[in-house]
């Protein structure tokens, strides 16, 4: 067998969720990173995924951590140790996110994580605070928090050496919609979240250039009928990515339905938010500078009880979406797949299963949709022994 035998594999027999629908007992083909092609008679020495449903790999533009580890210590084996915790839940494209520290102490984390972008670990750094809102501030330190500065925005963004994707802020406060402006100018994402801020003035930061909201519903007031709040002003606008963490805790199912039926699903962004203890048992965890607990897999801050992210991984958040929000297949892959992926740019090369796009793969159960193998870049990284291979004669 050639080395260029042993970089093709092809999948038979599977549901396929393609961009055009739901295809049953379909083939796929993978040369290398890519995909070399969809359909077709199966041939001897293809994979039977009888039984399984194929789609494309999830990107999460919003995680703090796993595996007992944080994107925020700054600490490169961490980061490492999150990233391939969520790899293997299905995330086969991943930002890292910060979360609110000292401007300098942030800043030295997007170098590290930087590195890890320019590794191909990483697709890129969120910065969430220290620029948002006392009164919404959640698992982030108040005595740290900061008003978006233009100049401290600029000073994180740089830091991550063209690298940053995303920076979450309130855009009520000092210096929030100038830097709304910049980082629009700069090709970095505004995002509103953790903000008191009201309709008008949320209308303002999306007419700025702000197109994302950060975990919409949570750390924002909610809807009122005569104050409708931030929360209506982003699911309205056509031009905002709404954020949405579906994990049961953070939203209720009815809530997330209600969003799906405001935006469509090529406006949700389903997101883990996941701190260091996904995919790890309850304890004790570091956020950042604080102390979280996590009991029956909710994280809470230790002093205070706030809700310190989640604990939730994409494969979970897929099954979910299927199975208790009755969505359809081919939504829950925009969701979790092709609508970040959009968003960040990057839709040419991933988000979707077709020809020419890199082999990023999430194999599901096509009964219960438990996840069953993982493969990124044409490698499987989880899963992938377990199926049978009839070599050719």
């Amino acid at each position: 067998m050639t080395t260029a035998d042993r970089d093709r594999t092809a999948l038979a027999g599977a549901r396929l969720v393609l961009p055009g629908g739901v295809v049953d007992g379909d083939r796929l083909a993978v040369e290398g990173e890519r995909i070399a092609g969809l359909g077709g008679e199966s041939e001897p020495g293809d994979l039977d995924l009888s039984g399984c449903t194929v789609v494309p790999g999830f990107v999460d533009l919003h995680v703090h951590g796993g595996g007992g580890a944080s994107y925020a210590s700054g600490i490169a084996e961490e980061a490492l140790r999150a990233a391939r915790t969520h790899l293997e839940h299905g995330t086969t494209t991943t930002i890292a996110s910060t979360v609110t520290g000292e401007i300098d102490e942030v800043a030295r984390q997007a170098a590290v994580l930087s590195e890890l972008v320019e590794d191909g670990v990483l697709a890129g750094v969120h910065f969430e605070g220290p620029f948002i809102s006392h009164n919404r501030c959640g698992a982030h330190r108040p005595d740290l928090l900061r008003d978006p500065d233009p100049a401290l925005v600029r000073k994180l963004v740089d830091a991550a050496r063209g690298h940053a994707k995303m920076v979450t802020l309130a855009p009520e406060l000092p210096g929030g919609m100038e830097s709304v402006r910049m980082l629009a100018d700069l090709g970095v994402i505004a995002a509103v979240g953790h903000t008191d801020s009201d309709y008008t003035t949320t209308l303002e930061a999306v007419e700025a250039g702000a197109t994302v909201a950060t975990h919409l519903f949570n750390a924002m007031p909610g809807i009122a009928h005569r104050a409708p709040g931030p929360i209506v002003a982003l699911l309205e606008d056509e031009r905002v990515t709404v954020e949405l963490i579906n994990d049961g805790v953070h939203l209720h199912p009815s809530v997330l339905d209600l969003a799906y039926g405001t935006a469509g699903a090529n406006r949700v962004a389903l997101i883990t938010d996941a701190m260091g203890a996904a995919g790890m048992g309850d304890g004790l965890y570091p956020l950042g500078p604080l102390q979280v607990e996590v009991r029956n897999g909710v994280a809470r801050l230790v002093e205070g009880g706030s809700i310190a992210g989640s604990t939730l991984t994409l494969d979970v958040a897929f099954k979910r979406s299927v199975t208790v929000n009755r969505l359809s297949l081919n939504q829950t892959v925009e969701s979790l797949s092709t609508t970040p992926a959009r968003l960040l740019g990057l839709s040419d090369s991933i988000g979707s299963l077709e020809t020419g796009k890199l082999a990023d793969l999430v194999v599901l159960d096509s009964g219960t949709y438990d996840l069953v193998a993982v493969m990124r870049r044409g490698r499987w990284v989880l899963g992938g022994d377990r199926f049978p291979r009839v070599e050719p004669a």
